[in-house]
């Protein structure tokens, strides 16, 4: 599934949501210098936002085709798996990882951030989680139910049941970082914001997700006039989707 996501890097990088400038201004200031590699850029929706904030990033992704795009957007990006990556003696001072972290195996990737970070380099993780309203959840889950019965999860199903945070970073993660040996005890904070979408341009974004980038195209037609159904019973066309972004950080703690 992570090497899916470059099916239509285009609607990806036109539809996803980039992060709160707060959080950007905030990595950035702690940051010990200017040079920041970027883990599972993807289309490098995060990393232009560290660019125009004066960072030098370089993108590093699993999809060629994400790459690529990435690429004609004037980003430096390498194309291979972050724990089998050779970074030929670079190393940074901040590492980060927007919404793809949950893709890299927890401790193996804890380690490697030791072993890329500069002395007191930092490493941030974070992601975007959205809540909608216990109406559209409920009207949501039952199109999932009805048309993709044989999905391994129902994602409103799991929202509802979750707590406002949405699907926050887990503990998972959290102990692979403490597991590494070189990082601090990792800190965690949210951000709160909100964004209103019609229903096109929340139709736009949901093929971009990891449970529908290989769907069959009649299927996702299917479920996208199913769920436009269930926004326009539900809305006025228009809705607000409340988004928490958690970022997780440890600084390298050892010298050496």
């Amino acid at each position: 599934m992570a090497e899916s996501f470059g099916t239509d890097p285009e609607r990806y990088d036109r539809t996803r949501p980039s992060y709160p400038q707060e959080l950007i201004d905030r990595i950035v200031a702690t940051s010990p210098g200017p040079d920041i590699l970027d883990v599972g850029c993807g289309t490098g929706i995060a990393a232009r936002q560290f660019q125009a904030a004066g960072m030098r990033v370089l993108g590093l992704d699993v999809d060629p085709r994400m790459a690529a795009f990435a690429r004609r957007r004037g980003l430096d990006v390498e194309v291979a798996k972050f724990e089998d990556w050779d970074p030929a003696g670079r190393t940074f001072d901040t590492v980060i990882a927007a919404q793809t972290w949950h893709w890299i195996d927890p401790v193996a990737g804890a380690a490697r951030v030791g072993q890329l970070l500069r002395p007191h380099g930092r490493l941030a993780v974070f992601r975007n989680d959205p809540q909608l309203s216990p109406e559209l959840t409920k009207a949501f889950g039952e199109v999932y139910d009805r048309v993709l019965p044989d999905l391994p999860f129902n994602p409103y199903r799991q929202a509802s049941q979750s707590s406002p945070a949405g699907n926050t970073l887990s503990d998972t993660s959290i102990q692979g970082l403490r597991r590494a040996g070189r990082l601090s005890e990792p800190e965690q904070g949210t951000l709160s914001w909100k964004r209103t979408y019609t229903a096109t341009e929340w139709l736009d974004e949901l093929p971009t997700t990891g449970l529908l980038t290989r769907l069959p195209h009649d299927r996702l037609q299917e479920l996208l006039h199913q769920m436009r159904t269930a926004i326009e019973s539900a809305t006025t066309g228009s809705f607000s989707v409340d988004y928490t972004t958690s970022v997780i950080t440890a600084t390298r703690t050892d010298l050496a």
